[in-house]
């Protein structure tokens, strides 16, 4: 079989016998790939398993994934010799003894693995395997899309809490920034405290859980579930890891500036930080800490019209500007008069700031939408906008701009995308099709056209102000529960998931999702679209794993 592009190759089995450990194939030249038969009494085939190979002292894992016939292959280009650690993922099996591999410049070889059922299932589920696998109903289950953003649900799961247990849990974690973690948990200062419970009755989202958990029983009553691994097309990628040299840092938002420097935010601490894409090395900017004893971390991360990177810097009640000549910040805070123990400058936007010289930005606390005129250095405020249909405030999260600096606020407590004229700040209100989709974060493409992931509605939505109409496009893996969407120049649109491990290229045109299975457990928020290249790259963050994670599917 001749392999394009010089093929490293090797087989995975699971099997009752072990072939001999081989050597990984790094040839100088392609040539023609020896690769083996998968044979096993549970199954016939073992496509769709993730294999990683990582070299010793190295922060980068190169991850492909076997095809129908069990084989996988590495791109030689993407492994310099040396000595590589494998790992492999696929669903209900873990490997069968450690595997390492040579690799050597012009040698050709082999290396197998081999699987076995997993001991441990539950230490394997995803958070989506989770929710598909407990008891209850889909309303109820929804609870839970709030708690995934700090911890796995297997958490929830593992626990001993009674109902009253899981209360004062509620009230506790109502106290914490959103992003702590249990690795650096951060608390709200003064009287802030966040909405865990989103209208829900308390008590008997408590009772619930308690009657799912371990409270009261050794083990589950119901049977654990996992998702089918990915076949087809969806085994046709190349994936990288890049490990961070921090194991705190999250990195919410990843975007490429125009030299291919990839740059990600900070979710739980005060840095920008840069990374090189072909060495993985990392450089750290230390952003200003404004207001003391307040939680620490950014979110949203933009690129202005100079190339120079911008973050909201959350409950510092601020937004900082990296200039990349002079490596300075210029920070902008909420004006003092204006400022609660709750104010949070989480998201902003700076795509139609070159039309007037004004940036918008939200304020979590009330919903307050803010415009900062870049010649006074002053912010005005616009307050907060109402759903016309009950007068609740809109839950934004998500905030951007066109070309001709219009705003759009994404509803995430409701299923409303809210259109703000830049001159008149008249407000029109659009539903989405699924009703309490929840919409947050998105982009607007080069036709004016909004694209937005629906948390709660599994899907992919897209506004064209031309027709004023909403499409949809539903994720098919089950609780997705899409946390941004972007779309680029050729015809593709791409989300990311909290809950699944996986990320979800749609087919603009077919409505056809390709879907492509991660190495590890990635708690995925921004989604970042290279197109510089057909098909594009996808870049992400590992938010819970301190890892920026490269997505390039080869056709």
């Amino acid at each position: 079989m001749r392999l394009r592009d010089h093929l490293l190759t090797g087989t995975v089995a699971l099997a009752s016998f072990v072939l001999p450990a081989g050597l990984l194939v790094l040839p100088a030249q392609a040539q023609t790939a020896l690769t083996g038969q998968v044979s096993s009494a549970e199954e016939a085939t073992m496509e769709g398993v993730v294999v990683s190979a990582k070299k010793d002292g190295s922060t980068i894992s190169v991850s492909v994934v076997t095809d129908a016939q069990g084989r996988f292959a590495f791109p030689a280009n993407r492994l310099d010799p040396g000595k590589y650690t494998l790992k492999a993922r696929a669903a209900g099996y873990e490997l069968d003894g450690a595997r390492t591999a040579e690799v050597a410049s012009g040698a050709e070889a082999k290396s197998d693995i081999k699987l076995r059922k997993v001991k441990n299932l539950s230490a394997t589920l995803t958070n989506a395997e989770w929710m598909m696998s407990m008891p209850g109903t889909e309303q109820q289950k929804r609870f839970l899309l709030n708690c995934n953003g700090c911890h796995t649900i297997e958490r929830i799961m593992k626990s001993s809490y009674d109902a009253d247990g899981f209360l004062q849990i509620f009230q506790r974690m109502a106290s914490y920034y959103p992003g702590s973690t249990p690795q650096k948990p951060q608390r709200l200062a003064g009287t802030a405290m966040r909405n865990v419970e989103r209208g829900g009755d308390g008590r008997k989202t408590a009772e619930w859980l308690a009657s799912i958990n371990l409270s009261d029983q050794q083990t589950w009553s119901f049977p654990l579930k996992t998702q089918p691994r990915l076949t087809g097309k969806s085994t046709r990628v190349v994936i990288t890891e890049y490990d961070l040299p921090n194991p705190l840092i999250q990195p919410h938002d990843v975007m490429l500036d125009k030299s291919g420097n990839v740059w990600y935010s900070d979710f739980g601490q005060m840095f920008l930080g840069k990374m090189d894409a072909k060495t993985g090395k990392v450089t750290q900017y230390p952003i200003p800490v404004v207001k003391t004893d307040w939680p620490v971390g950014t979110l949203n991360l933009e690129f202005d019209k100079d190339d120079n990177p911008w973050v909201g810097v959350m409950y510092q009640s601020a937004i900082a500007k990296f200039d990349k000549k002079t490596e300075k910040f210029t920070m902008w805070s909420t004006p003092k008069e204006w400022d609660t123990d709750a104010g949070q400058l989480g998201h902003l936007a700076l795509e139609g700031t070159p039309v007037d010289n004004k940036v918008w930005i939200k304020n979590s606390d009330g919903g307050n939408i803010y415009r900062l005129d870049l010649g006074s250095n002053k912010m005005e405020n616009l307050g907060s906008f109402k759903d016309p249909r009950n007068g609740r405030r809109i839950g934004t999260y998500g905030l951007h701009t066109d070309k001709q600096n219009n705003a759009y606020l994404l509803d995430f407590s409701a299923g409303n995308i809210v259109r703000i004229d830049a001159k008149t700040k008249e407000p029109t209100v659009f539903l989405t099709p699924t009703p309490d989709s929840r919409p947050r974060r998105g982009r607007v493409d080069e036709e004016g056209r909004l694209w937005f992931a629906e948390y709660q509605g599994n899907a992919i939505g897209m506004f064209d102000p031309k027709t004023e109409k909403i499409s949809e496009w539903k994720v098919p893996t089950p609780w997705a529960a899409p946390y941004d969407a972007m779309a680029g120049k050729n015809g593709e649109a791409w989300t990311g998931s909290m809950l699944t491990d996986r990320v979800s290229r749609l087919d603009i045109k077919s409505g056809e999702y390709t879907e492509y299975q991660l190495p590890r457990p990635t708690n995925i928020r921004r989604v970042f679209v290279d197109d510089a290249n057909k098909p594009g790259t996808l870049w992400i963050g590992s938010n819970h794993g301190a890892s920026i994670v490269k997505v390039e599917p080869l056709d």
